[in-house]
């Protein structure tokens, strides 16, 4: 089974071969944020990497996430839905209808809100990653970002489409480690709200 950086390696290959047939079609670029706000689900995995990075990040840097994810976590714990201390999401059956209409428009903790980038790219969760060029869904169809391949026939879209396989990797990878949990990027980046007024 690949460790969580060849996995990584195997996605952004399969991810920049879509982006390669599909050219002009795709909109995304620096600055271009739209998928940036509003909270959504990240692994054990995606969480993994994303403290990694923010420990080895520049100490200015990492401060200002830090900050900013604090403040994300605080507004976000009164209506969390799941377990506000752990972080842990959908702990109870009524929560994911709950998260449909839960913080959609929450900047996610790592935008720098003057740059309109990540400020930690390259450690970005899965869901950013095959956000933007056509993904299989759970539908049998493919989900493409509204910004790009605007006006292109269905056959264009079917013809960059993403060989997803790398997902059932990471599936494979999580099971291994029983670490099917999900969470938030604010709270995977900080400790419990009591803890942020020491």
């Amino acid at each position: 089974m690949p460790s969580n950086t060849d996995f990584i390696q195997i996605a952004d290959s399969a991810l920049a071969k879509a982006y390669a047939q599909a050219g002009e079609w795709m909109a995304c670029k620096p600055g271009c944020h739209q998928c940036c706000i509003g909270v959504f689900p990240i692994s054990a995995l995606d969480a993994d990497r994303l403290r990694t990075a923010l420990l080895q990040a520049d100490p200015e840097k990492r401060a200002r996430i830090e900050q900013r994810a604090i403040g994300s976590r605080d507004f976000l714990t009164p209506d969390f839905p799941g377990n506000r201390y752990t972080g842990e999401l959908f702990t109870e059956p009524h929560h994911e209808h709950a998260f449909e209409d839960f913080a959609n428009e929450e900047p996610c903790p790592v935008l720098d809100p003057e740059t309109g980038t990540c400020d930690l790219y390259s450690a970005r969760p899965m869901a950013c990653r095959t956000f933007g060029p056509p993904m299989p869904n759970d539908e049998g169809g493919l989900a493409v970002c509204e910004l790009c391949f605007a006006g292109a026939p269905a056959s264009e879209v079917a013809r960059c489409a993403v060989d997803a396989g790398f997902l059932d990797l990471e599936a494979e990878a999580l099971a291994a480690g029983q670490r099917d949990q999900l969470t938030l990027i604010a709270f995977a980046l900080t400790d419990s709200p009591a803890s942020h007024r020491r």
